[in-house]
């Protein structure tokens, strides 16, 4: 591919067009040709133009047409329009509707080179600017999410990549895990990110408010219908819908969800007109949709739909590294809200924290810090702000399996690796969780490394 970037030339005109191609070629960039709007269009993804050179007067597709239409397939091309001497009227509209240059016949060979590497140099430019915008949209998808353990980084690893894409997604987890946390990271890293995120939970609504509420309805399609509305999906168009608990829509409202997924159109509620919409959908659930399959509650073509990219969120207790983090965030936040001078957490509270076992995930944590700082009467968070049922005998972290035959040496040096692991590698949180110093865990892994073992 040529350093100087890429020229596609259309014109009717094969003589125009093979010297246009020749000179260009000869200042060292690459070049295709179309011998009109339409043929150009088919050439535009495969050749991905920096600069678009196109006559106005053309047959079938003319040349604003044809930019209009290629405007939205290559956003980061520049485009140089050429026309008679005798209308130059036609090249200051072209101007007008967008084109970055023009060029009068008969060209002038210097003339064409200026003007190319002018449109060039903005081309470049305008990639440049997208590729900025693109990496701040990513940044800022997970501007929102607190975590430090591998496993969620796993996580956030599979939302940057699918997130530029058009995939359904289906994200499962346990309840408080942070699902909607993760179909905003989705969106805020799509190009729908201009577009706001539509929300809908399913299971706050009967079957016959459910439809409306993703479809719409028509005047009089039910009691107390007294207007045409529009729905969820109509709202989310360009954009991003996100269905909460997808596994409570009931099973004549799945059919219609299916269909929709299929052929991306739908009737409003008491309606016969075909409503076309652009949308995405991210479902969420914390049920096992397989089981629910085969109780009969759940479509399993429905299922596949919805399940192009599966993001499984792991509960809190498999990702201990996020325990710390969280907890310091949302003391942060509610010392703020309640105007309390509180910073941080005594060595048995965090203690405490990190040994509980939260089957509420990360909602319950959150409650927790919140209550520990309405009733904090010091400069810290201590044991005694904390829930007794953090208590450290009914909140284990999930015992060591037992290894037949293994040796006391080889259980100590399970228990300090995984402890560290779910630390995030503090030693003084993994000497906390484990009672010992962090001077022992230090000569430990000091002894691990000498052994080839860690």
């Amino acid at each position: 591919m040529s350093a100087k970037g890429r020229v596609l030339v259309v014109d009717d005109e094969a003589n125009a067009r093979a010297a246009l191609s020749e000179i260009l070629r000869e200042e060292g960039y690459q070049t295709e040709t179309a011998a009109d709007g339409f043929k150009a269009l088919g050439k535009l993804e495969e050749f991905a133009p920096d600069v678009v050179l196109t006559d106005l007067k053309m047959p079938g597709l003319d040349g604003l047409s044809f930019m209009d239409k290629a405007r939205a397939a290559t956003p980061g091309a520049a485009f140089v329009v050429m026309t008679a001497f005798g209308t130059i009227s036609s090249a200051v509209d072209a101007v007008k509707r967008g084109a970055d240059d023009y060029l009068t016949k008969p060209l002038n060979p210097d003339e064409l080179t200026v003007v190319v590497a002018r449109a060039m140099a903005k081309a470049r430019l305008m990639q440049e600017t997208q590729r900025l915008r693109e990496r701040l949209r990513e940044r800022n998808a997970f501007s929102h999410i607190i975590s430090a353990d591998p496993k969620m980084q796993e996580v956030l690893d599979l939302v940057a990549q699918v997130g530029p894409t058009r995939a359904s997604v289906l994200i499962t987890g346990e309840s408080g895990t942070g699902k909607e946390l993760i179909a905003e990271a989705i969106h805020l890293a799509s190009p729908r990110a201009k577009i706001s995120l539509v929300r809908l939970h399913c299971a706050a609504l009967a079957e016959s408010l459910l439809e409306s509420e993703l479809f719409g309805h028509e005047r009089g399609a039910f009691t107390g219908a007294l207007a045409r509305r529009e729905g969820r999906f109509k709202a989310a168009d360009g954009g991003t819908l996100f269905l909460d608990e997808v596994s409570e829509i009931p099973q004549g409202t799945q059919v219609k969800l299916l269909r929709f997924l299929q052929e991306r159109s739908f009737e409003r509620v008491g309606g016969n007109d075909t409503q076309k919409v652009d949308v995405r959908i991210i479902a969420a659930t914390n049920r096992d949709l397989a089981s629910e399959i085969q109780k009969g509650a759940f479509r399993e073509d429905l299922y596949y739909r919805l399940n192009v990219v599966a993001v499984e969120l792991p509960p809190l207790r498999e990702r201990r590294g996020d325990i710390g983090p969280l907890a310091a965030f949302f003391l942060k936040r509610y010392a703020v809200e309640n105007g309390r001078t509180i910073d941080q957490f005594s060595d048995e509270a965090l203690d405490r924290l990190f040994r509980y076992r939260w089957p509420g995930n990360v909602r319950e944590l959150e409650n927790v810090v919140e209550r520990a700082v309405v009733l904090c009467d010091a400069a810290r968070i201590e044991v005694r702000h904390l829930p007794a049922t953090l208590a450290p005998e009914q909140s284990q972290i999930a015992a060591t399996p037992q290894i037949p035959g293994a040796t006391l040496a080889e259980l100590e040096r399970f228990a300090i690796m995984r402890t560290l692991e779910a630390c995030s590698g503090s030693t003084s949180k993994a000497a906390m969780v484990l009672g010992i110093s962090s001077r022992k865990i230090q000569y430990k892994l000091h002894e691990y490394v000498s052994e080839g073992r860690s």
